[in-house]
């Protein structure tokens, strides 16, 4: 079994709305974008996203002091964990995480969405996660084998994340 329950494969149905109200996705990332480029489509397809669950994006401040140190990765770490509540299902975006094609990410959606617990993914920043916070994850995913700027490692989990609904929901955006 992988995440909160397994996830079913009957991605052709169309559940009702309402069933996922109990259940709140959050993506935590640290690090703000401030060359603008990124920062609309994000804001889009939260809001595209918002149809379909409670979504919440939560934007930590990087470690400035210690940047480019372990430190740094220790900081954030300390910071993302006091964001995380009990009970919750964590998925940590890591490079060493196993990357999914869409499909699977819907059907793993699925899952979380059935299981109705709270699930947080977590983008850390430029210098990685802490260990604290990889070994409070119970899920490790990687978004490609590509080394990607966590901002836009942003942009591509929130669309795919939209994307998997709609995949869920039979809707035609994935094709």
């Amino acid at each position: 079994m992988d995440g909160p329950v397994a996830a079913g494969a009957g991605l052709a149905r169309r559940p009702a709305l309402g069933q996922y109200a109990a259940m709140k996705l959050r993506l935590i990332a640290v690090g703000k974008d401030r060359s603008g480029l990124y920062q609309p489509a994000v804001d889009e397809y939260v809001k595209r996203l918002g149809r379909y669950l409670k979504f919440e994006l939560l934007e930590l401040p990087e470690a400035r002091r210690h940047a480019g140190t372990p430190q740094a990765r220790v900081e954030e770490g300390e910071a993302i964990l006091t964001k995380l509540r009990p009970g919750e299902w964590v998925v940590a975006l890591d490079e060493r995480g196993r990357e999914l094609t869409s499909v699977e990410l819907s059907r793993k959606v699925e899952g979380w969405l059935g299981a109705g617990r709270d699930v947080t993914l977590v983008i850390g920043g430029s210098d990685g996660l802490s260990p604290e916070l990889a070994a409070r994850a119970q899920e490790k995913l990687s978004l490609s084998r590509f080394t990607l700027a966590h901002r836009l490692a942003r942009l591509v989990l929130v669309e795919q994340l939209y994307r998997a609904m709609t995949i869920v929901r039979g809707e035609p955006y994935h094709k």
